[in-house]
């Protein structure tokens, strides 16, 4: 088939984008890890979005987004390391970001209005959090021109009646290819 349905709203390039600079050996560990864990989370929901589009076009791919990307997501985390998808403008209420998650995707946006490519866009960082410490990382979701069908200004045939049934309170419409859809999020709680 086409490329059409690589989904190319989850490819992540090859996560070299500058993440800031390793303090140490282990944040080393944790942000190739996160790296990891997220190429995982998004290679795996991509072939089944990919399946699921090729079998029942865009309505069926919503519906492998609506049962089974939390399971995905379960599923692609490394030992200790939580994977989420965020974003500002999201369709399911349970991603949407926290106040840290919120500063990294406006800055992500900041970035992009500069002119750096959106492919390219990760961030990381250690924080001490309730007496421990947390290692965070997040990478750009690039809109790409199959996502459109879901998440574009006009979607395709028969989208619109199921996100308004599965998502009434969507906010993940109106993307224009290279937007910024959103964010992958891996974070591991450090031992003290």
């Amino acid at each position: 088939m086409k490329r059409l349905f690589l989904c190319a709203c989850l490819f992540i390039p090859a996560l070299d984008g500058h993440a800031g600079p390793p303090s140490n050996t282990d944040n080393e560990a944790n942000l190739s890890a996160a790296k990891s864990a997220i190429q995982a989370f998004a290679a795996s929901l991509q072939a089944e979005l990919k399946a699921a589009m090729q079998a029942g076009g865009p309505v069926a791919g919503v519906a492998v987004c609506n049962t089974r990307a939390m399971a995905i997501t379960r599923q692609a985390a490394a030992a200790g390391m939580e994977l989420s998808r965020v974003s500002l403008r999201n369709r399911n209420p349970d991603n949407a970001p926290n106040a840290w998650q919120t500063a990294v995707l406006e800055t992500f946006e900041g970035q992009k209005v500069a002119g750096k490519d959106v492919t390219g866009l990760a961030w990381s960082d250690t924080v001490n959090i309730d007496g421990g410490s947390e290692f965070r990382f997040m990478k750009a979701i690039p809109t790409g021109e199959v996502c459109l069908k879901c998440h574009g200004t006009t979607l395709a045939p028969g989208v619109d009646a199921v996100l308004a049934d599965l998502y009434p309170q969507d906010k993940a419409t109106g993307f224009k290819q290279g937007d910024i859809r959103g964010a992958f999020v891996a974070v591991r709680k450090l031992p003290n």
